[in-house]
């Protein structure tokens, strides 16, 4: 490996092709913003998928942090992902309106070992139904690698809560990249398919 940064695309076990620097290849771009309780797992989440790193130490997020990548898919559409991480922390609500206006996607994530992480998720699904009509909801469940004695979180009720609000819905694990590129290119193929269909 070396020093330095390669310039090889990352080969993705779901047929996604994702590089940092192929300009010649873009022919969308979209906004992706990361939003539910903090310790839920947003940073990692877009931290796997980005740089398929995992860190255990917690940081808090303090407003938002960007990350970006560029999505090949299957179909050879070529799509930039502008990924904004929120902060979860209630007293920074009111500026996170910033940050996910104008969303192609909103990631609401919960804790599978929190139980009140799933219920704000609530908040988050009605701000953007009010707000951003366009913006595909994804619900997700992160820490999928806990153990089942420790979850709190019934998938079928998650499930039926996606369900009910149109979402999408995934478990990850942002520590060992379980279902994340399986996340990030469902999310990359509805918004493709909404910006070509109209």
């Amino acid at each position: 490996m070396g020093c330095g940064s390669s310039n090889e695309p990352k080969k993705q076990p779901e047929g996604l092709v994702v590089t940092s620097d192929n300009k010649k290849a873009l022919n969308l771009d979209a906004k992706v913003v990361l939003l539910g309780d903090s310790g839920v797992g947003k940073s990692s989440i877009a931290m796997r998928y980005v740089n398929n790193t995992f860190s255990e130490a917690f940081e808090v997020t303090i407003g938002g942090g960007y990350l970006q990548q560029i999505v090949r898919l299957k179909d050879g559409s070529s799509l930039k992902l502008d990924i904004w991480d929120t902060g979860g922390q209630e007293r920074f609500r009111a500026l996170l309106q910033l940050y996910y206006r104008d969303a192609n996607a909103a990631l609401i994530t919960y804790d599978v070992t929190n139980e009140r992480s799933l219920e704000s998720c609530e908040y988050w699904v009605n701000e953007l139904k009010n707000t951003e009509e366009n913006c595909i909801l994804c619900l997700v469940g992160n820490k999928l690698d806990i153990p089942a004695p420790e979850r709190k979180v019934d998938a079928k009720k998650a499930e039926a809560f996606a369900i009910k609000h149109g979402m999408v819905w995934f478990e990850t694990s942002a520590k060992t990249g379980e279902n994340i590129n399986k996340l990030f290119e469902r999310v990359a193929q509805e918004i493709v398919k909404r910006k070509t269909e109209g």
